[in-house]
């Protein structure tokens, strides 16, 4: 735990990499766990098909969105 999984446009591996090397210093530094905890992934999605992420998984689970289209929970 934790457990991250990102869908996004693709992007090159090294964009990739320094994305989720900072998404695990965020983890270590404000969630408290050990290093060996953390795992983050990316599912790359093609632009054209990201509607089918929206509507099956983003709409559908708006109400654990801590920000969500880039406006933050109130």
């Amino acid at each position: 735990m934790p457990y991250i999984k990102i869908k996004c446009y693709p992007k090159d591996e090294k964009i990739k990499k320094e994305v989720a090397r900072k998404i695990s210093d965020t983890f270590l530094e404000l969630w408290g766990c050990p290093k060996e905890a953390v795992s983050v992934s990316f599912e790359e999605v093609e632009p054209s098909e990201w509607n089918k992420v929206l509507e099956n998984e983003i709409i559908p689970n708006a109400e654990n969105m801590y920000i969500l289209s880039g406006e933050e929970k109130k």
